[in-house]
């Protein structure tokens, strides 16, 4: 989250960041947290000078009473300050709390690389990998595929639970319990630490991340207990160092995590609703990073080519793009998303978002660490991407390596992790 010094002293930088975008509500909200922070500082102004009447009035009963004096009054007066002080000191609170709330309506400061722009259609190519096949055949899609070879049943799905889930049978399944293995194993050999986080998590842990309070109807909850359901492994792993204090020589910190996704896809509906590409339920593998400011950058960079990798060791073609301001998402400073080439619909599909938040989540779930060079605490940076998700994945795979006859081949680098 932003803090009200930053919204306040940067306030013209902030402006340029929410109209770079195009978020209306934190340009209407700008005068409210100045007025806010006002009356905040009036109050505590009050609110001391109130408890400076009350040390003056202590002293002056000792006096009093030293000099045999009728200290009543002086009593009475005292317990009347004390009533207001505590009046004011709720007062206070509430106005704080209120203030607080509005902070989390700010989306985070945007990285000056990022480019204006309204929507994905202005976002930026950053490079391109591998060439499409030429097919001699009209291209299905991975639904028809799946279905044709009764590995995919989106039908016995819809009867067991409802719209957007999925059975994957046989070669499916075996294919996305190796993808997800390949992905574990490819990361884990260039440093990242492997973690099996819970599946579910409380609110204070979506609150660290930026989900809560804004856009809790994207999160499945679990009413019972206020729990959630992971919408991705970057909120349990994230969190994972919440309220801590780090030390800087142990940053960068790198982890890598497997947990089935949990999503409502609210506001989605009728958008990208068939097959495998946007189900309430999926396999994800999530790279997360927790950096110092100064390494944040590089780490990014890294991170991104990491979830490259696995398209690069599949051959899958794919490109990188910097998302422009209005695409890019409320708690990311800069994201570049990867997408693979689809020859179904003869264009690309985002695979992976890979994103720099820079303190914004580590300042809501106060991620810190301590410098060596001045001993003081400093917010974390936290980084993650998808590495990859793994529905999506196994769809590029049997798009790009589909026959003519209806089967699809397996990618090299997966047959290891098969069985005969």
């Amino acid at each position: 989250m932003l803090d009200v010094k930053t919204l306040i002293a940067q306030a013209d930088l902030v402006r340029e960041t929410l109209t770079k975008r195009n978020y209306q509500p934190g340009l209407d909200l700008l005068p409210v947290v100045s007025g806010l922070d006002e009356k905040r500082r009036e109050l505590i102004q009050k609110v001391e000078g109130l408890k400076a009447k009350r040390n003056q009035a202590s002293q002056e009963i000792v006096r009093v009473k030293k000099s045999g004096g009728d200290d009543s009054p002086i009593l009475e007066e005292m317990k009347r300050v004390a009533a207001e002080i505590k009046a004011q000191d709720e007062v206070l609170a509430q106005l704080e709390e209120k203030l607080h709330q509005v902070l989390f309506e700010f989306p985070n400061l945007l990285d000056a690389a990022v480019p204006a722009g309204r929507s994905s259609e202005e976002n930026q190519k950053v490079r391109n990998w591998g060439e499409p096949r030429k097919l001699s055949f009209t291209p299905k899609t991975h639904d028809e595929i799946g279905e044709a070879l009764g590995i995919l049943d989106f039908k016995k799905a819809g009867e067991v639970t409802g719209a957007r889930f999925c059975f994957l049978k046989g070669q499916a399944a075996r294919l996305e319990r190796a993808l997800i293995q390949m992905m574990l194993d490819t990361h884990g050999d260039v440093g990242y630490e492997e973690m099996i986080p819970p599946f579910l998590v409380n609110r204070k842990a979506l609150i660290g991340t930026g989900q809560l309070p804004k856009f809790e109807e994207d999160v499945f909850r679990i009413e019972k207990f206020d729990f959630f359901l992971v919408p991705t492994a970057e909120v349990p792993v994230t969190n994972y160092h919440r309220d801590e204090i780090l030390d800087e020589s142990d940053l960068p910190k790198s982890y890598v995590a497997y947990t089935p996704c949990f999503r409502s896809e609210a506001g989605s509906y009728g958008k990208d609703t068939k097959g495998l590409k946007r189900q309430h339920q999926f396999n994800k593998v999530e790279l997360v990073k927790i950096t110092t400011p100064e390494q944040s950058e590089a780490e990014h960079e890294k991170l991104t080519a990491h979830a490259e990798a696995i398209l690069q060791k599949l051959e899958l073609p794919y490109r990188v793009m910097l998302l422009c301001g209005g695409d890019t998402g409320f708690s990311s400073r800069k994201t570049y998303d990867i997408e693979v080439y689809s020859p179904a619909i003869q264009g690309f599909m985002e695979i992976s978002s890979c994103s720099n938040f820079g303190d914004f989540q580590a300042r809501r779930a106060g991620i810190r660490y301590r410098s060596k060079q001045t001993g003081k605490p400093h917010f974390c940076h936290t980084l993650n991407g998808s590495g990859l998700a793994v529905g999506r994945t196994l769809m590029a795979i049997m798009e790009n390596y589909q026959n003519a006859d209806g089967t699809f081949s397996i990618p090299s680098a997966l047959k290891p992790y098969l069985r005969s």
